[in-house]
């Protein structure tokens, strides 16, 4: 079978990984951080020409991928994580006795993460999915987007270099390169425990598929995309309809629209605010300057998927762009509530710098029109203060739609930290219980294992009773440092 030399190596390494300590993880974590400054200009200029992305904001990407890798090295390090938890042994407990009970979370094994074509250090070789799988103790496997293939070869080269100075077999890490074929390979291999995907819904969906259709099934956790519904309430759009129209629009135009959380739906209500709202909207994407997209693929989609979105049946287009083999030039249409509900079409996804207006008539339009909605990555609700303490149903309506519930700014920019959740209802992902982005990532990774009556010495140092690694645990329902 293809890859079986591969995920030998993978198995045995983690092997070894899977008993490393905390404070282990985190060295190595912070290793990768490390090395991955040590490339400079290099990696930056590489980057950007790879993925036309500007310097500036790649060197924030740079950023954040190495705060993530430290973020989750504190993570490990503190130990928390892994809801060490004990019940003692009650031997005298009536009618029945109950026994010592100990419960960890533990690595899955080798994990398969699939690069992401619009964040090349982000969420690709070094990720955050990289990040989290190695942080919980799992070895990966890294499937490289051939979109940034010297970019990825780079960032694998710090990853190997900090492996070895922190005395770690090569294979905790392993980078392949090469089409949809090595993919899916990888996905049926039996050695593989787990998969982690950032991209399309039919990519991603073709990986859920392929996984349980093995006769192991495996967990996959694919990050699809959403088109993030932005609602505004009628005070909040008489307030201000152009400075709202700006936002909106600034947040549509970030990175040409190359965002998983691109506000790509905009309900607004009927009324006077609205034509002042859509205008002003309208004038800032035309106006916009059109920058180059990822690469000629991705271009080619975003015209294609809004070529469709244009010419369904009760569609006004407003802005309509003169396509380009590059270049992701800003659209926008409207629609009302009504039609909208009707063709679930209007749902999908167009990945670039385009967004749908919806107009509806009331809040019962409104909330049928929420209803509509497929799972979101994002739901954003802008009111008054006086407008958001009267929006129970919308609100309740709306968190049952996504991850994340934004009542001020845009959904663009996603905070790597302890309480963001980047995850949502599918099709925004396969698993609405698990999130990409912030430190409960690394909990995909791994599975809960409970030790009855356990010898000491083959007990897991966690949950032994004299608290070697010095971690906050749950013991007879109070979490403490304290030995036993």
């Amino acid at each position: 079978m293809p890859f079986n030399a591969l995920l030998a190596d993978a198995t045995a390494a983690f092997a070894t990984y899977k008993k490393t300590t905390g404070a282990e993880r985190a060295a190595f974590l912070r290793a990768i951080a490390t090395a991955i400054g040590d490339l400079g200009d290099e990696l930056l200029q590489t980057a950007s020409t790879e993925s036309h992305l500007p310097l500036a904001r790649i060197t924030g990407e740079r950023g954040r991928t190495q705060g993530q890798l430290r973020l989750f090295a504190d993570l490990v390090e503190d130990g928390y994580w892994a809801e060490a938890t004990i019940d003692t042994a009650l031997p005298d407990r009536q009618p029945l006795p109950r026994p010592d009970l100990r419960r960890l979370l533990l690595p899955l094994g080798p994990v398969v993460v699939f690069g992401a074509s619009n964040f090349p250090l982000a969420f690709s070789t070094a990720g955050g999915d990289t990040a989290s799988a190695l942080a919980s103790g799992c070895t990966v496997v890294y499937k490289a987007h051939p979109a940034h293939p010297r970019t990825s070869a780079l960032v694998a080269g710090a990853i190997a270099k900090a492996a070895a100075a922190c005395n770690l077999p090569a294979a905790v890490f392993q980078h392949v390169e090469g089409g949809s074929e090595v993919g899916t390979e990888l996905v049926q291999h039996p050695g593989v425990k787990a998969v982690a995907f950032t991209g399309s819904y039919g990519a991603g969906k073709s990986i859920f598929d392929l996984a349980m259709r093995r006769e192991v099934p495996i967990p996959v956790y694919a990050e699809m995309g959403s088109v993030n519904p932005l609602v505004i309430l009628p005070e909040k759009l008489a307030s201000d309809p152009v400075i709202l129209a700006h936002q909106a629009a600034q947040s549509v135009l970030l990175g040409s629209g190359q965002f998983c959380t691109c506000p790509g739906l905009v309900f607004v209500p009927a009324g006077e605010a609205t034509e002042a709202f859509v205008d002003s909207l309208g004038e800032t994407l035309s106006s916009a300057s059109a920058a180059h997209m990822l690469h000629a693929g991705i271009a080619d989609n975003y015209y294609q998927n809004l070529s469709a979105i244009l010419q369904a049946a009760h569609v006004e287009t407003l802005v309509q762009p003169e396509t380009h083999v590059l270049e992701g030039r800003a659209a926008l249409a409207r629609t009302v509530a009504a039609q909208w509900i009707q063709n679930a079409a209007l749902q999908e996804e167009v990945f670039g710098p385009f967004t749908l207006v919806v107009t509806y008539q009331d809040e019962t339009e409104l909330l049928a029109s929420i209803d509509a909605l497929q799972g979101q990555l994002t739901c954003t609700l802008w009111g008054t203060p006086q407008e958001l303490a009267q929006a129970e149903a919308v609100t309740d309506a709306l968190r049952e739609k996504c991850g994340r519930l934004l009542f001020a700014g845009v959904p663009t920019g996603v905070e790597v930290s302890h309480a963001m959740t980047h995850g949502g209802p599918f099709p925004a992902t396969t698993d609405p219980r698990s999130t990409s982005v912030g430190s409960y990532a690394i909990k995909r990774f791994a599975r809960p294992v409970t030790f009855q009556s356990a010898p000491p010495e083959l007990l897991p140092p966690e949950l032994r009773n004299e608290n070697p690694t010095g971690i906050w645990r749950m013991i007879d329902g109070e979490v403490t440092q304290r030995s036993l």
